[in-house]
């Protein structure tokens, strides 16, 4: 008599899924940009405030809410609106979820336009058409030697 054995089924096969493709790169702080990549930054930077920022929060324009037509020559205007500009691509996107706008508003919009058109602020002494650097407070050296 002859047995007959089957043969033993076939492992199952499981796909495994492909990993995710990587994450572009974070967008870094415009501070820490060499040349290339800073003037790169600027132009999508200008490019925000000129048709995003200014045409729907820019108010008018006095002397106790001044800006700078060429705020790009105040560092202190560049550095906080880079800021604000990644906050608004991070938050106002898809990944920013249904909260995402009304945050930006309250906790980066608001500070920051207060800042900038801050009497006091990097525009005072600016008005409208016309620019005027402002003077670098000196600062003394540290002392190594003490």
């Amino acid at each position: 008599m002859t047995t007959v054995y089957d043969s033993p089924p076939a492992p199952a096969t499981v796909a495994v899924p492909a990993p995710p493709p990587p994450a572009p790169p974070r967008p870094r702080f415009i501070s820490f940009l060499d040349d290339q990549e800073y003037d790169e930054a600027m132009v999508r930077l200008s490019l925000w405030v000129e048709h995003v920022l200014l045409p729907t929060y820019g108010r008018e324009v006095s002397s106790v809410a001044p800006w700078c037509p060429q705020w790009w020559n105040h560092a202190e205007a560049v550095v906080q609106l880079h800021a604000l500009w990644l906050a608004w691509e991070e938050l106002t996107g898809y990944a920013g979820g249904p909260l995402g706008p009304a945050n930006w508003h309250r906790d980066y919009l608001g500070p920051v336009m207060n800042s900038l058109r801050d009497p006091a602020g990097p525009f005072a002494g600016c008005k409208t058409g016309s620019h005027r650097a402002k003077t670098t407070p000196v600062v003394e050296p540290f002392p190594m030697d003490r």
